[in-house]
């Protein structure tokens, strides 16, 4: 692609003829219809989206035609994708038709038309190269958002405002499909964002370019800022909900300071089990979790629903270094309570408490020698810790199709499974605590567990042990006799 046949967004006007442009989608909309003007027998299909080609440049597409037209166009690129949009129509912004589309720095829009313009995707390596660092910058001033602290705290307030916000996924929900009372069809996906001020706060997703963007996304791993996000009051919940729209900006990972220490507190959350701690209410009961599985079908199932599942498997217990030091059994995770005034409230703090109180949901890993929580993002971390001590151990679970490996069993569970607290394991003697290893690596156990998609790990997935217990004969023999069936 030679760049000099190409016009920069921040030159645009339209007095230009034929102008081609090209930049990184970061917004698109779902295809729609509306009867013509002309002719209301008759329907014109259109969808938007936003093209960046510079860090301070972006500028809105529309394109309409026929349903052929706009679908096939629609169906050729998605978010993230390069592309060229040749000979568009440039026009002057119109504010009754922009206000529902993404706020942009231009004041010129493109206009798409059947069969005047193309949208191709880029084809030149060292455009897509320069285009693509483009999506990790926020579209709106990467300073200006609210916590998810900020949210909780301002409540209905909000309610109905376009805020920009900044927060890890915590879960991804299941897309689901539904139709209309009018025939169409649409569908909705839920997200669980965190911060290190809230645990849990939903991000509600309408459009299916957005979910499709999202469901790209490993809980945990990622840190959205969420430009012009709608927020409203929920009175089934209780609670705030940000929606996205239209005129949102997903922009995943941002390149940012702020998102930076916020992807180190979720990767330290989320390695230390805090998060396994908080979500711990919300599991299933176990006595609610049904489904058998061998370790081979949890993978299986892991790699063709790549979401959180339940289930028990009958394994042993492969691997379960209890006779390592204490130090690598047990771990302490820093907590701390700060009292606030009405005229303090920081924008990144550990959990607001409408109790003028913000307790820490930090937790960070702690050596002996640290005197103060690690964590920059804490309003306490200079303070002399206090913190909770607890189980932390990874094992493997192994039957006759195979070994899931680094299943996280901490807390009370591993108590309860072990069959002693954190004080009496320390005082135990090493061939104590070789002899408890033992007894659970000979003996086949009834384990409940939660599945979760993870990127550091070999197989993909990522297990919780929620209850651990001696397998019954008679159970085990009942499942081996099912196992053989299936073959």
């Amino acid at each position: 692609m030679a760049s000099h046949s190409y016009i920069s967004i921040s030159e645009l006007h339209p007095s230009f003829s034929h102008p081609n442009v090209f930049g990184i989608v970061i917004a698109k909309t779902d295809v729609r219809s509306f009867p013509s003007r002309k002719n209301s027998d008759v329907e014109r299909f259109t969808f938007g989206f936003t093209i960046k080609d510079s860090p301070d440049f972006f500028i809105n597409v529309s394109a309409w035609g026929n349903q052929g037209y706009i679908n096939s166009l629609a169906d050729n690129f998605r978010i993230g994708d390069c592309v060229t949009v040749e000979n568009p129509l440039v026009s002057s912004k119109d504010p009754e038709k922009d206000k529902f589309c993404p706020a942009t720095p231009s004041p010129y829009r493109l206009l798409v038309v059947e069969p005047h313009s193309r949208v191709l995707l880029c084809t030149d390596m060292d455009t897509v190269d320069r285009l693509l660092p483009l999506m990790h910058l926020p579209a709106k001033d990467s300073v200006d958002f609210y916590s998810l602290g900020d949210i909780v705290a301002n409540g209905q307030k909000l309610d109905g405002a376009a805020i920009n916000i900044l927060a890890a996924v915590k879960t991804m929900g299941e897309s689901r499909q539904f139709t209309t009372s009018d025939g169409r069809r649409g569908q909705r996906l839920e997200v669980k964002l965190f911060d290190d001020a809230v645990s849990g706060f939903p991000l509600v997703c309408w459009e299916k370019e957005s979910i499709q963007l999202l469901q790209t996304l490993v809980p945990r791993e990622a840190v959205l800022f969420v430009a012009d996000a709608k927020i409203s009051f929920d009175s089934f919940r209780g609670g705030m909900v940000a929606t996205v729209t239209s005129k949102s900006v997903i922009t995943v990972n941002p390149d940012t300071r702020e998102a930076g220490l916020l992807f180190s507190f979720a990767k330290q959350m989320s390695e230390s089990g805090a998060l396994d701690h908080d979500e711990a209410a919300e599991d299933l009961p176990v006595d609610s979790i049904t489904d058998v599985y061998t370790v081979n079908q949890l993978k299986l199932k892991a790699k063709e629903q790549p979401e959180t599942f339940y289930g028990l498997t009958y394994s042993f217990i492969s691997k379960l270094d209890l006779d390592s030091s204490a130090s690598k059994v047990i771990r302490t995770r820093w907590y701390d309570r700060t009292k606030v005034t009405a005229s303090f409230f920081p924008s990144i703090c550990p959990c607001f408490d409408l109790g003028f109180f913000f307790s820490s949901k930090c937790r960070f890993l702690l050596t002996e020698d640290m005197q103060s929580c690690g964590n920059q993002l804490c309003p306490g971390g200079e303070q002399p810790f206090s913190g909770t001590t607890g189980f932390d151990l990874l094992v493997d679970l192994t039957d006759h199709t195979g070994t899931l490996q680094a299943c996280s069993l901490r807390g009370a569970t591993a108590e309860r499974t072990l069959g002693c607290s954190t004080d009496e394991f320390i005082r135990l003697t090493d061939d104590q605590r070789t002899a408890l290893k033992w007894k659970f690596l000979l003996e086949r156990c009834k384990i409940y567990l939660k599945i979760l998609p993870s990127a550091r790990t070999k197989s993909g997935i990522r297990g919780v042990i929620l209850a651990c217990s001696p397998a019954d004969p008679g159970e085990v023999k009942q499942h081996m006799s099912a196992v053989l069936q299936q073959l």
